[in-house]
């Protein structure tokens, strides 16, 4: 299996309201289960007849913290375009915002980068972060929920 289609079924596992799946192949057992909405790796092996290679792809887990506003009636930053989502101005930077971070309008809280444009996302209103809602450097579509926020 290649790491494309790894990567598309964690991605396909942490949209969905699964709480485990297990995969196995021929020669390949692949085991994912959510803790809240962290999509944590078990195991991923590659197995051939001589030997046993243990592989773990880096996973970026979405940020989150136990929620206090009902996700159906809470408030989102969401994306203005298509693009790629970044949650710091540069690589190995420390992040724009957190979860539980108290922002003011017109404060970044990331960018997406469009056509080889970085485009700084703000917040339109004060307001205290919930959650995340998508890694760093994924790609994003117009409407889509960067993060979830309490208005204060």
């Amino acid at each position: 299996m290649k790491l494309s289609e790894i990567k598309e079924l964690i991605q396909l596992f942490n949209d969905s309201d699964l709480a485990s799946l297990r995969l196995e192949q021929e020669n390949f057992l692949l085991k994912l289960n959510k803790e809240g909405k962290k999509v944590k790796v078990d195991n991923v092996a590659q197995v051939t007849p001589v030997q046993k290679t243990e592989t773990a792809p880096a996973i970026q887990a979405v940020e989150s913290a136990p929620k206090s506003v009902n996700a159906s009636s809470a408030d989102f930053i969401t994306s203005p375009m298509v693009g790629t989502f970044y949650r710091s101005p540069s690589p190995g930077a420390a992040p724009y915002v957190s979860v539980g971070d108290t922002v003011k309008k017109g404060q970044t809280i990331g960018i997406v980068e469009a056509m080889k444009i970085m485009n700084e996302i703000e917040a339109e209103f004060d307001c205290k972060i919930v959650e995340i809602e998508v890694n760093d450097a994924q790609p994003v579509e117009y409407g889509t929920k960067l993060v979830m926020v309490e208005r204060i």
